[in-house]
């Protein structure tokens, strides 16, 4: 099965000599994935430059152009006892792309942005659990877990599989656009208190600042109004070597940017605020003192470098399961 990814892997890096997934596998997953690939010494696309001029001629960043963190995203952990919940889809819920099937569903629990499992604020509310004894990653999009459970995109991940550069299904979104899984391109205050972060990260973009179609690993996209020499869903930037991580103003600060410089960050989503963490909620270590979401706020569009992941994909919508 292993063999089976690396040339997948190999695909999806365009062609460019790299190799394949490199390192331990992870989070989450037993199988490498094409975040765990250290892309350090990978060369940028040739039209890098290009690809981020457009982007900061709209502006840059979402945020007021402001590289900010996110720190709403939980992850709850189930087994077997946890109990097992069906839930009635919204318009949210796109068919073949997205699974309907019962969700293990934590006491206690809750959605992004939320303190509990109902969804008050209109916000994404991504509901996600972690089952390591079945072996599954839930994750979805506008979960409502009210009176009653109704929610939008489910995808439901097998953690021991070897998956293609297609992954659940080439033009599939998932609980991202990009149709990536959310769970192990977020980082945790454990990681980073420990001093490293293993993987590559999750960003968003304002969807006028990104280009229709994709790119592998992404299966998926939305609609977008970016200029024609933007990058599109799932691009790949990694920050420049160059760049002097020691100047940044916390530890926490530069354990992150080092991790962007060995492995980069996935566009996953629309949105403003760039980088998503996961919250401290149910972690060990505590953001209070190690990180804070201004901390990378120096961080520009010019100093990262796009990484090639081959030709673009247009998208159809026509999902492929």
């Amino acid at each position: 099965m292993r063999a089976m990814w690396t040339l997948a892997a190999v695909a999806a890096c365009g062609g460019t000599g790299d190799g394949p997934a490199s390192g331990t596998s992870g989070p989450y997953f037993e199988q490498l994935m094409f975040f765990n690939r250290d892309v350090s010494s990978s060369e940028p696309a040739a039209d890098s430059a290009v690809q981020l001029g457009a982007l900061r001629s709209r502006g840059g960043w979402g945020n007021g152009d402001l590289f900010q963190i996110d720190f709403s995203f939980d992850v709850l952990l189930a087994g077997a006892a946890t109990p097992r919940r069906a839930f009635t889809p919204t318009s949210d819920f796109y068919r073949p792309d997205c699974d309907q099937v019962q969700v293990p569903v934590p006491a206690g629990g809750n959605v992004e942005g939320e303190q509990g499992l109902a969804c008050t604020s209109n916000g994404d509310c991504h509901l996600i659990v972690h089952d390591p004894g079945e072996g599954k990653l839930y994750e979805m999009w506008r979960a409502d877990l009210g009176a009653t459970f109704r929610g939008g995109c489910l995808a439901v991940w097998d953690t021991r599989a070897a998956y293609t550069d297609t992954l659940r299904g080439d033009q599939c979104t998932s609980a991202d656009a990009a149709g990536f899984p959310i769970a192990p391109l977020l980082f945790t205050a454990d990681e980073v208190a420990a001093g490293e972060i293993d993987h590559a990260i999750r960003f968003i973009l304002p969807n006028d600042r990104i280009r229709r179609g994709y790119v592998r690993p992404a299966t998926h996209a939305t609609d977008t109004t970016g200029l024609s020499a933007a990058p599109r869903y799932g691009v790949h930037l990694r920050l420049k070597a160059s760049y002097d991580v020691d100047a940044l103003p916390t530890e926490g600060a530069k354990v992150v940017a080092r991790a962007l410089q060995k492995y980069g960050m996935y566009h996953a989503d629309g949105g403003n605020i760039a980088l998503t963490a996961q919250s401290d909620r149910y972690t060990t270590a505590k953001w209070d003192g190690l990180l804070g979401a201004r901390d990378l706020r120096d961080l520009q569009v010019e100093d990262f470098e796009v990484i090639d992941h081959g030709a673009p994909i247009d998208l159809t919508y026509d999902c492929e399961r």
